[in-house]
């Protein structure tokens, strides 16, 4: 997985270090990785984040306190979905396994 300097997230987003690291105080979902000296290592995770901070801010004019509630919410919206396609996951496993069950159970059948 890609690490990302607080240079190189600036080099590619066009947000300056010092707002990076207000974001980092105010969004609780915005937590880069620092190693032991403190530096900050940025995931394409929080990256995208920037990015989407930055559209809702800048373009769509959110305050910072109305950005943070619409990425909660988004956060909150991608949780749910990643369940929901766990779950439609595990009846699909469930499902095959019956399938395999009920043609193991026809061929047994069609042989006597």
């Amino acid at each position: 997985m890609a690490q990302y300097s607080i240079g190189e997230v600036e080099q590619l987003t066009g947000i300056k270090p010092y707002v990076l690291r207000y974001w980092e105080e105010v969004i609780p979902c915005f937590t880069p990785q620092k190693d032991l000296s403190g530096r900050r290592f940025y995931s394409q995770r929080e990256i995208n984040m920037v990015r989407r901070l930055k559209y809702l801010i800048y373009t769509e004019r959110y305050t910072i306190d109305g950005a943070r509630k619409q990425i909660l919410k988004e956060t909150s919206a991608a949780s749910d979905n990643a369940k929901t396609v766990q779950a439609l996951h595990d009846i699909r496993s469930e499902l095959s396994a019956i399938y395999l069950t009920l043609q193991k159970q026809k061929e047994y059948f069609h042989e006597k």
